[in-house]
């Protein structure tokens, strides 16, 4: 099959211009009247004017009643005017016609009745006090909202109390997805997928994604990569109602695809490429007067398709504003390189740390799905810039309102299963909070925190000299700092290996052995130093383990290895070799602590974390993952501690 090339990649506002030239969108989009309460978010195409006042009589403002204003100028504190019932005065309820003959209203609390009925004031009235007069609101045959106005609920009610009982709008755009791939699994049938086969979600999310800018997107059943067959779906959808036809290339690093051709086939490609990453295969075409789109299969780059491409071209097609997002300054935690020449899309997890927010920026893999669920905003490295350097402030995009960032923890350094449990916990308070993590080892933890770019460090390092866990690193990393060290739970690590542990692994000294692949935690990581620890006391060095370069950053990552066969065994915690029914042959236990300033203890968000982590309820669900002790879960370590006792009996 011939290869797709990209003849030339192009900025993205050229990408719209150039998508936006070749469109007719008087033609494609037409003007239909609806009636109001079905108008929600539809953009009027025509002004719209009022057939009716609002209100269409002097109505009384208050409960009250009814007088000649004049009537009431002699009244005075101890010389009252007293009017007669009904040639004097009316009664009247808010909302009822003014009666004949009177021009003002007076509140019935300052109204006094004699025995015969008559009212008594004391008080004159101005006219027209506490009436609502014909028009005071909307004048017959006035403006009452513009041309290529989005209609809010406001509006709605606006348009019926003036009688406007339809309107003139723009066609709601219509969208017809069309996901592509042998490897798909169409979602709908759930699917058990087998090796080189995914379950399709992509056109699910995107189709999720238009309906909240307003677009009428609908799916259709995955077709093959077959020529024929795709061509037979793009008809189908250019014949129908649809503005829009996109077609969702398959996600696999095999797959063909067969987008540009059939996208020629029934009419004209205009962008083969955008300048940005991910999201950089983006196709965007004409044909038989419509919008073609070809958005990438991986999630993340599909996503950018969306947000930068289509949804501005569904809101110019209907003359409304595309959607925008809130945005703050943040301070990255880390450093974020980037390719010059390419927008980079960078997606963050961000939570305030003293006076500023600190991002930590999210795996950059198109593919990578979770990146979507777990940013908290998305920033944009510019082309001409060769990334961000760490403590560089930056503008993002906020995907969350500002309150969700002023209730996120920032959590940087090891990572631990226990985080994952507490992230829930935080979640379930009346108040939620959302806990941010970065997984880059204890030490990067902790210069994390050193630096400002935290507000918690996830650490478990050993001092092997005294057998103490965190502080003398603290010391050394964090001088002159007053900190709080809070134990999170004492947990077991040891070797991973597949159920039976067919290669006989029974401690360190196995990893030299021949044919024994090896899965290693990253530099800095504290499980990287125990291993290292280990391997020194005996005797091996790391250049006889095979695999000891390869790195994965959490201990589900090392567990997921060794049970998909991409390694015989890892160093990691025993729940994760529980949560994927693997075998664990015990190293070590550990103190697994939370890191923080001292200053920060009486921030409410630590009260509310310190609170959850000394609750019986979350020391017994931490229990229940194996492997981990909470004798101290909670507590406030001091130096020299090191260990409890060892009660809890874990492994094969």
């Amino acid at each position: 099959m011939k290869r797709n090339i990209y003849l030339k990649t192009v900025p993205i506002e050229e990408a719209l211009a150039k998508a936006r030239a070749v469109l007719d969108r008087q033609a494609l989009v037409a003007v239909e009247s609806v009636p109001v309460e079905d108008c929600l978010g539809r953009v009027t195409a025509r002004p719209v004017m009022a057939r009716l006042s609002s209100p269409t009589y002097h109505c009384a403002a208050m409960d009250g009643i009814a007088v000649l204003a004049e009537s009431t100028f002699a009244a005075r504190e101890g010389s009252p005017v007293v009017l007669e019932p009904g040639t004097g005065f009316g009664m009247v309820n808010t909302g009822h016609p003014l009666p004949p003959g009177f021009d003002a209203v007076v509140m019935i609390e300052h109204v006094v009745f004699d025995d015969d009925g008559r009212a008594v004031l004391e008080t004159p009235v101005a006219p027209w006090t506490h009436v609502r007069r014909i028009g005071e609101d909307i004048v017959a045959t006035e403006l009452v909202l513009p041309r290529r106005r989005k209609l809010t609920p406001y509006d709605i009610g606006a348009l019926l109390s003036c009688g406007v009982w339809e309107a003139d709008v723009y066609e709601q755009v219509r969208m017809s997805v069309i996901p592509t791939g042998d490897e798909v699994m169409d979602y709908t049938t759930r699917p058990e997928p087998g090796p080189g086969q995914v379950v399709e979600s992509n056109s699910v999310m995107l189709c999720a994604l238009a309906r909240s800018w307003g677009v009428d997107a609908r799916r259709r059943p995955p077709v093959p990569d077959n020529m024929e067959a795709l061509s037979r779906a793009v008809e189908e959808a250019l014949n129908s109602p649809a503005h829009i036809v996109t077609l969702l290339a398959g996600s696999s690093a095999g797959s063909k695809d067969f987008t540009r051709a059939v996208m020629e086939r029934f009419g004209e490609v205009v962008v083969h490429g955008i300048q940005a990453m991910p999201g950089k295969p983006s196709l965007l075409g004409v044909a038989q007067g419509k919008l073609l789109v070809g958005a990438p299969g991986y999630p993340v780059s599909a996503v950018v398709c969306f947000e930068e491409l289509l949804a501005p071209l569904a809101a110019w097609l209907t003359r409304s504003e595309p959607p925008k997002r809130a945005t703050a300054k943040v301070r990255l935690a880390k450093d974020a390189p980037s390719r010059p020449g390419l927008t980079e899309f960078l997606r963050l997890a961000v939570g305030r740390v003293g006076d500023s927010y600190s991002a930590l920026p999210l795996s950059r893999g198109a593919g990578l799905i979770t990146t979507l669920t777990r940013a908290q905003a998305v920033a944009r490295i510019a082309p001409d810039k060769e990334g961000v350097a760490r403590g560089e402030e930056i503008t993002a995009e906020l995907l969350v309102s500002p309150d969700e960032l002023e209730r996120t923890l920032v959590v940087v350094g090891s990572h631990d299963i226990t985080l994952d449990l507490l992230a829930d916990e935080l979640m379930r308070l009346d108040s939620p909070m959302r806990l941010a993590s970065s997984h880059v080892g204890s030490l990067g933890g902790l210069a994390a925190l050193a630096n400002g770019s935290a507000l918690i460090a996830g650490s478990h390092l050993l001092d092997t000299a005294t057998g103490d866990f965190n502080f003398s690193f603290i010391d050394k990393h964090l001088p002159g700092k007053r900190v709080a060290v809070i134990n999170l739970a004492i947990r077991h690590q040891g070797l991973i290996v597949a159920q039976g542990n067919p290669k006989g692994i029974q401690d360190v000294s196995s990893l030299a052995s021949k044919g024994v692949r090896f899965v290693n935690r990253q530099r800095g990581a504290g499980t990287r130093i125990l291993l290292d620890y280990h391997l020194d006391m005996a005797g091996i060095s790391p250049d006889q383990v095979h695999g000891y370069a390869q790195e994965e950053m959490t201990h589900m990552g090392v567990a997921a290895n060794v049970a998909n066969a991409g390694a015989d065994c890892g160093l990691g915690v025993f729940a994760a070799a529980n949560a994927l029914k693997l075998d664990f042959v015990p190293l070590a236990r550990e103190r697994y602590d939370l890191v923080m300033l001292e200053e920060s203890l009486t921030e409410p968000r630590i009260q509310a974390l310190l609170k959850v982590i000394g609750s019986e309820a979350f020391k017994a669900k931490v229990e229940a993952l194996g492997g981990y002790e909470t004798p101290w879960t909670g507590q406030r370590m001091q130096p020299g501690q090191g260990l409890p006792p060892d009660n809890v009996d874990v492994g094969n």
